[in-house]
């Protein structure tokens, strides 16, 4: 079953549980993934990766609107983008721990050749497509600039 079909039909167990969280972010999800699937140029079917990225977009501008409110002193507001990430993050994959995360990037530099921070560009390159959705990118970033410096 693909995300956008596992998020509808979350959508409709929310609407009988009457959870007005988890039915807002889950219906901003859908709507996204209708507007990425009628973008110009698009595939009509979105595949796993693109919709994993949606949900980690969708997640993130909810965490950042929170810190906005947190420090506007709009308690309530925070909350509630925070309760709706949490809800979207169900659907992302696990993350990966530092040490298997660490590994997985030495592998990738080793495999690409690089060997200095100039290949950084490329070594980030392919370790955001092979970490999408298990990694962060600043934790991938910091890592590739670590093992490369």
């Amino acid at each position: 079953m693909s995300l956008t079909e596992k998020i509808s039909n979350d959508i409709k167990e929310a609407m009988k549980a009457h959870d007005k969280v988890a039915l807002e972010a889950l219906r901003a999800a859908k709507t996204a993934f209708t507007i990425a699937r009628t973008n110009k140029g698009a595939e009509a079917v979105l595949g796993e990766a693109e919709e994993i990225s949606i949900v980690q977009k969708l997640v993130k501008q909810r965490k950042e609107s929170a810190q906005i409110y947190s420090g506007q002193n709009r308690a309530e507001l925070a909350e509630k983008e925070l309760s709706e990430a949490t809800v979207l993050e169900k659907y992302l994959p696990a993350k990966m721990g530092e040490a298997e995360l660490l590994r997985v990037i030495k592998e990738i530099i080793e495999k690409i050749g690089a060997k200095s921070p100039a290949d950084m560009g490329k070594a980030m390159g392919v370790a955001t497509k092979e970490l999408a959705g298990k990694a962060d990118g600043k934790e991938i970033s910091a890592l590739v600039k670590q093992l490369l410096g």
